[in-house]
């Protein structure tokens, strides 16, 4: 079977084995960040809907993991923001009844989770990577250039609430640009909102690929040994640095 919706397994940093699961087109995104590998978004979206026929995802996923492949991961991510597709919560439900031996992993932007029925369809996966990169509304529209309707307070609000109806794991991404977000003041902000989210674990990211602008650099591993040791947070992974390793949390039942 010819798959449209799965790519991989890769192997992710964060989640080791990884089977990729795509709800939504290339660069259908509430973001154009400047370090994004898919390039510029051609056009905003913000609404949710159905881009593609769920059962046709379904029958994808029942095809590949009838086999029992290994993996550690099956992540909704791919070529834009996962959220936008209206299909993700019944997708996350069957996999949760038809696959309980796989973990879910959601990999969004966060930019939606003001909205309590995304928070909802979240709410059977196993960890959500909500990415969270300054507290600063000015430094984040340079870094993510959302839609204009975006805003910062709602999106820091959105993971606060989520958080608390969430039995699962949170696992925030903080982006590293330097020159952008990397200041002792821009440090500061993102450790209290950390402090007041209380993730399970914070994630240092940086350019690994290149982005959609040629100046956005990575950061190296000094400067993000310098921002974790600011965070002050225990559990601050540098995924820059080789080897790292993030324990995985126990499966849940009944979920």
């Amino acid at each position: 079977m010819q798959y449209a919706h799965l790519f991989g397994p890769v192997r992710s940093r964060r989640l080791h084995r990884s089977l990729g699961i795509d709800l939504v087109p290339l660069r259908i995104c509430t973001f154009n960040c400047v370090y994004c590998e898919c390039g510029t978004v051609p056009a905003f979206c913000t609404k949710r809907r159905v881009f593609f026929d769920e059962q046709d995802v379904i029958s994808e996923l029942e095809d590949y993991l009838i086999r029992s492949p290994p993996l550690d991961f099956l992540t909704f991510s791919g070529s834009g923001e996962p959220t936008l597709s209206l299909s993700i919560g019944h997708v996350i439900r069957f996999l949760k009844q038809r696959f309980p031996e796989y973990r879910v992993a959601v990999l969004t932007n966060g930019s939606l989770l003001w909205d309590p029925a995304v928070r909802n369809d979240l709410l059977a996966a196993d960890i959500v990577l909500p990415t969270l990169s300054s507290v600063n509304e000015e430094t984040f529209r340079a870094i993510h250039r959302p839609a204009p309707e975006i805003r910062l307070n709602d999106i820091i609000e959105g993971i606060n609430r989520f958080r608390k109806e969430y039995s699962g794991a949170i696992w925030l991404e903080v982006f590293v640009v330097p020159g952008l977000n990397t200041t002792d003041d821009e440090v500061a902000g993102l450790r209290g909102a950390i402090r007041a989210i209380r993730p399970d674990r914070v994630q240092l990211n940086t350019l690994d690929r290149p982005g959609t602008e040629g100046w956005v650099r990575a950061s190296d591993a000094r400067e993000l040994e310098r921002i974790r040791s600011l965070l002050d947070f225990p559990e601050t992974d540098n995924l820059a640095l080789p080897g790292v390793s993030v324990p995985l949390p126990p499966l849940r039942s009944g979920r």
